[in-house]
């Protein structure tokens, strides 16, 4: 397994790497990483990872100084389930002095985009530059973060980025709590509790596919559960999957997306509803 730390180690490594799946992270992986590193071995001759704990896409009031860093342990596993490359750049070397940023308008707008602003120019900024260093073929992500999917799909649209966009189902635990760094700032009783978020959103699909209460009713009642739990709700919407607009009446193939605080941890998660 190469590991490079500069974006020239990075390229010298390219030609020898073929067909490239790529599944960029912020580290602290769990098994929900590996799942995605594992889809690319199916896909491509070979997977490279990147590690970049990225702070443009952070707010000075979020938890980037706490961030979860645990990188032999993440070399370790990736190494483990066959990952061929791993792009591991030194923050300043990355993004100090960066004076180019990357803006994808529309649907970023809403949702994440308005609860913490700036967020997806970092990510957009951050994951353009990943796609022009590694060079992949495929590029592999998660659905958890489902508005960030929709951007990026965006921006590789619009921009012409030759690659191909691979948007995995959520890994879970046995729960339903979606797997996530973020986890590890639990205590054991609140992570067995923190899973009333995915409990809200099956309970609130439920009740758009078999129930005759408005969408705007079932949308309250799901964020008055989620407060009576002790959930600080942002938002819980009904939305279209491509454009993230929100929905006031049922739709063939729509998206139940939530952000709420528990304990101090900010959880964000989503379920798609099929009519």
């Amino acid at each position: 397994m190469k590991i490079c730390r500069t974006v020239e180690e990075f390229r010298r490594a390219r030609p020898e790497l073929g067909k490239l799946a790529l599944v960029p992270t912020m580290g602290a992986f769990h098994e929900g990483h590996l799942s995605l590193m594992k889809k690319g071995k199916e896909v491509a001759d070979s997977v490279a990872i990147s590690i970049f704990v990225n702070p443009l896409q952070f707010a000075p009031t979020d938890d980037l100084a706490n961030y979860p860093r645990q990188e032999e342990e993440d070399f370790a596993m990736a190494e483990s389930v066959g990952v061929d490359a791993i792009f591991a750049p030194e923050t300043a070397s990355f993004t100090q002095g960066i004076k180019t940023t990357v803006s994808v308008g529309g649907v970023s707008r809403l949702w994440e985009g308005e609860h913490r602003p700036g967020h997806f120019d970092g990510v957009a900024t951050i994951v353009s530059k990943l796609f022009l260093v590694t060079q992949p073929d495929i590029a592999i992500f998660g659905q958890k973060d489902f508005q960030q999917c929709a951007v990026i799909a965006q921006m590789v649209e619009d921009l012409n980025f030759p690659i191909q966009l691979q948007f995995e189902p959520t890994m879970r635990e046995e729960s339903g709590l979606a797997m996530s760094s973020r986890n590890e700032y639990f205590t054991p009783d609140q992570k067995a509790k923190a899973c009333h978020l995915h409990d809200t959103l099956m309970s609130a699909s439920t009740q758009i596919k078999e129930s005759d209460q408005s969408i705007s009713d079932i949308l309250l009642s799901s964020q008055r559960s989620l407060t009576d739990h002790n959930f600080a709700p942002e938002y819980f919407a009904y939305v279209d999957p491509v454009t993230l607009e929100p929905k006031e009446h049922r739709i063939s193939n729509g998206r139940l997306i939530v952000a709420a605080r528990f304990h101090g941890v900010r959880l964000i998660d989503n379920i798609g509803v099929f009519l």
